[in-house]
Parts: structure tokens; C-alpha cells; sequence
């Protein structure tokens, strides 16, 4: 994958204990881990939205492992939306915000 084509990307919204736990550092980390690109960042309603763009396969693992977080969390929902990786301005690593 070159700096500036991502073949695939997904965000997700993840809804449970998932502030105060570390899981936007938690999921950065494990996103990088994939190489992947993007974003997590809090919501004013207690959820966390993870944009994130990359390979297929590094996408699917890091929606399994949004499925549980890191070990302080509860992850009670993962809703995830396929976007369109041509439509998006990704930074070129991945970003808590």
C-alpha cells in the first residue's frame, strides 16, 4: 500500500465503557500495529469513532479487536459503516483526536 492509496476504509462507532479506559490509545496502537490510517476520537454521547483506512485484512482485525478493547473496557455495540476510501483525506498515520 503506498502513502497515498488506501484500499479500503471503515468507521466504526463503538458504544459501552469505552471513555476513561484508554481505547482511543489502545486502539491507535493496534491500529498502527496494521499499518492502518486514521483517527479515534470521543463523542459527546460516551462512544468512540474509529476512522480508519487500509488493507482488507488489517480493516477486519482491527474491527475484531474493537469488539472487546482493551482490558478496563465494555464494549457493548460496534456499528460499522463501509466508506468509500477515494472520498476520505486520511492522515498518513493514525491519530487519537
Amino acid at each position: 500500500m503506498g502513502s497515498d492509496r488506501i484500499a479500503a476504509a471503515r468507521r466504526a462507532r463503538v458504544t459501552g465503557r469505552v471513555q476513561g479506559v484508554f481505547f482511543r490509545a489502545s486502539t491507535a496502537e493496534r491500529a498502527r500495529a496494521l499499518a492502518l490510517r486514521g483517527h479515534a476520537r470521543n463523542l459527546p454521547d460516551g462512544s468512540v469513532d474509529v476512522l480508519a483506512g487500509g488493507s482488507e485484512e488489517a480493516l477486519a482485525e482491527l474491527l475484531r479487536w474493537l469488539q472487546h478493547g482493551p482490558p478496563m473496557a465494555r464494549v457493548d455495540r460496534v456499528d460499522v459503516e463501509v466508506l468509500d476510501p477515494a472520498q476520505l483525506a486520511l492522515p498518513e498515520g493514525f491519530e487519537t483526536r
